[in-house]
């Protein structure tokens, strides 16, 4: 499903989605075989179960019920907090999958549960339903991070603009937006659901003819397919008593931290751990639950890739800058302008972040036109059928059996893209109507690339077809309206993109369930709704509450400057760029390069080691302060596995999610009081002593 991170780029997410995933399963490995494989059975058994379950499959209708669409409001708003907060700290966003079904399945389970000792029947809450209700939530709170509030919609602000250089000749005056819920809103529904239509003609093409894995939609199948035993049920009850009592202690722990928060770099998050000169290049660990639960469900090698990259930036890199103050950029200028220090901080993390998507775009454009080349020259040696056994034919059955209609799908796409074409140069005079024709042309056929990418690598792309959209469109619109034209039209492509292959995970895991298509389809459709309406709210309550896009505050949302000064670049080109930075963006950028390659040529024994370039560039920008507080969570992931591995495989899910959900749903309080004018009564500040 989404793994959503907007921005630390694609193979961080899908490490995230794997570790989190893997994780989950290791201790539900008996009850997988049992389900998909038959392995502790015999065969005949497994088949027999199979076709129990295919006669126990509730219509389509019954899958979408009102307490499920009910719990799947309550987690898509809940998640839609959390991750804003995220989005607009770090743009790191971390899979929730994993607890967004948990949540689902004892929601559902415990009322159901609740109905039958007060004596009242209620039908049985089944794995179509879970499966749905997921399916809902994650689709409500993915739009909350693919939506652009915290790059592409979010760069178009004034201050955003004013921190690219609003003297600079590539920034054109006025050409900002400022955020607004109703064109937000508007400009989310106009382009999230072309997405849902664009690719489901071809469903059945990319999950029983091409037979296409979809690792993520495969592991939340088996994650669901496992709660849905008695095994299963115990598990989940471990696990929701440790996503309890650690979402408790996160939300106490920042309302305790709040209390000594009263001013500019105070409290606990300012805490200089190891010293006050590293404090400031920093180097501080800052007592953020959220980032160390984050840290906890990310792989090693992103921690370390983050640390690698703090030490690079902050530790090596900044430093020697500073020493070329007044003879790269002049000294009369603050850090913070963009032909200062940070325009090399932007500007170097673009050329890992492009360095690292170009070599991947190549790469998965050739794994794609390998494998349909395969697929070509060899689709008459065998038939469908050969070699298949009875259980994927009966699922494969099962998964045909109610179709979605083209017509409905066609006319769909149609009516969306019309009203794109008249509504979005409404809101963007400065986006011609040609310029949103000439994105949804090309729209599908992006979609089936990165959805048939997406099925063999588990790899989205959106990120990256996106950006090629941004300097196409920039360039094609030129100085006077390129930068605002540039960005919407990476919005628009990455919008259809992304949610092309979303679907097309969902579609895999109703095909391992046994969950109607049709019911994923409209459960996604609605999902995408709430998401359209409850993200913008979300986004304006950090907006109203907090000082966005402060480069020394809490929220730098450092993607919206990465991407206007992408735009910048379109329009304007190198000359954007401050003295000697175009000779170290060649650097990194070839870093960036090389560094993929050895990852692939390289035993995977070693390759395995080989940091990854997208995470290296986060801290160029953010600061080291969130990887020390992830590396954190590493440490104790690889203390607890030495302790007692089996409990560990077991909670760490859990547990993550529990200090990512209280501490980040301590910002709904937290920003309540700060719109109120309630602020901290105590100021915990660190100060070098002072000398007589």
């Amino acid at each position: 499903m989404m793994y959503n991170m907007d921005e630390i780029g694609w193979y961080g997410k899908k490490i995230m989605a794997r570790k989190a995933m893997t994780i989950q399963m290791e201790e539900q490995r008996e009850t997988r075989q049992e389900i998909e494989r038959g392995n502790d059975m015999e065969e005949g058994e497994a088949t027999e179960n199979l076709k129990e379950d295919l006669k126990a499959i509730p219509s389509w209708k019954s899958q979408i019920s009102f307490r499920g669409l009910v719990a799947s409001l309550f987690i898509g708003v809940m998640y839609s907090v959390i991750v804003m907060k995220l989005n607009l700290t770090t743009g790191l966003v971390p899979t929730l999958n994993v607890s967004a079904a948990l949540l689902a399945f004892v929601l559902l389970r415990s009322w159901t549960k609740l109905l039958h000792k007060a004596g009242i029947i209620s039908k049985p809450f089944t794995k179509q339903e879970n499966t749905v209700v997921q399916t809902c939530a994650v689709a409500c709170y993915s739009i909350t991070i693919g939506g652009g509030f915290g790059s592409y919609l979010l760069g178009l602000n004034k201050k955003t603009y004013e921190l690219a250089g609003a003297d600079t000749e590539g920034n054109t005056a006025g050409s900002y937006k400022e955020p607004g819920v109703g064109w937000m809103t508007g400009f989310l529904f106009v382009t999230s659901f072309v997405g849902l239509f664009a690719l489901v003609p071809l469903r059945k093409i990319m999950i029983v003819d091409y037979k296409l894995t979809y690792p993520s939609g495969t592991a939340t199948a088996v994650l669901i397919n496992g709660f849905h035993t008695t095994k299963g049920d115990k598990m989940a009850k471990k696990q929701v008593h440790g996503f309890a009592k650690y979402f408790v202690f996160s939300f106490l722990w920042s309302f305790f931290q709040w209390f000594f928060s009263g001013g500019q770099t105070c409290g606990f998050s300012q805490f200089p751990t190891f010293g006050l000169q590293a404090y400031k290049e920093t180097f501080f660990f800052d007592f953020s639950l959220t980032y160390v639960g984050a840290g906890m469900i990310c792989s090693h090698l992103v921690n370390i890739s983050l640390i690698l990259g703090a030490v690079l930036s902050c530790g090596v890199m900044w430093p020697l800058i500073r020493e070329q103050k007044g003879d790269w950029y002049p000294s009369t200028i603050s850090e913070s302008n963009m032909r200062s220090l940070q325009g090399y901080k932007v500007f170097l993390s673009i050329a890992l972040i492009m360095g690292d998507g170009l070599y991947n775009f190549l790469k998965i454009t050739a794994i794609t036109a390998r494998n349909m080349h395969l697929r070509f020259i060899n689709r008459n040696l065998k038939s469908d059928n050969n070699g298949m056994v009875l259980d994927d034919l009966q699922r494969n059955e099962a998964f045909m059996r109610e179709t979605i209609p083209t017509w409905l799908a066609c006319t769909g796409y149609l009516l969306f893209i019309t009203i794109s074409i008249i509504s979005i140069p409404l809101m963007f005079p400065e986006v011609k109507w040609y310029y949103v024709v000439t994105a949804y042309i090309l729209a599908p056929a992006l979609g089936f690339c990165n959805a048939y990418g997406a099925g063999l690598t588990d790899i989205n792309m959106a990120y990256n077809y996106g950006k090629i959209a941004l300097f196409i469109i920039s360039a094609w619109a030129g100085k006077d309206s390129g930068i605002v034209a540039g960005m919407v039209g990476c919005g628009v492509i990455k919008s259809v993109v992304s949610i092309s292959a979303d679907l097309m995970h969902d579609f895999k895991t109703a095909h391992l369930t046994l969950t109607s298509p049709r019911s994923m389809l409209i459960s996604q459709a609605i999902g995408t709704a709430m998401g359209c309406v409850i993200a913008p709210l979300s986004f304006f309550l950090f907006y109203k509450a907090f000082d966005i896009g402060n480069p020394d505050g809490s929220f730098k949302a450092p993607y919206a400057l990465i991407y206007r000064n992408m735009a910048i670049l379109g329009v304007e080109g190198f000359s954007a760029l401050p003295h000697h930075c175009l000779q170290l963006c060649y650097i990194f950028f070839a870093f960036a390069f090389v560094v993929n390659i050895l990852r692939d040529v390289f035993p995977v024994k070693y390759g395995k080691w080989v940091p990854l370039p997208m995470c290296i560039a986060v801290p160029f920008l953010v600061g080291a302060n969130f990887a020390i507080d992830m590396f954190v969570g590493s440490l104790i992931v690889f203390g607890w596995h030495k302790i007692n591995s089996k409990k560990a495989s077991l909670l760490i899910p859990a547990v993550a999610s529990g200090l990512i959900c209280g501490d980040g749903l301590w910002i709904l309080p937290s920003s309540l009081l700060a719109l109120a004018k309630v602020n901290p009564p105590i100021c915990m500040k660190f100060v070098k002593p002072s000398v007589e």
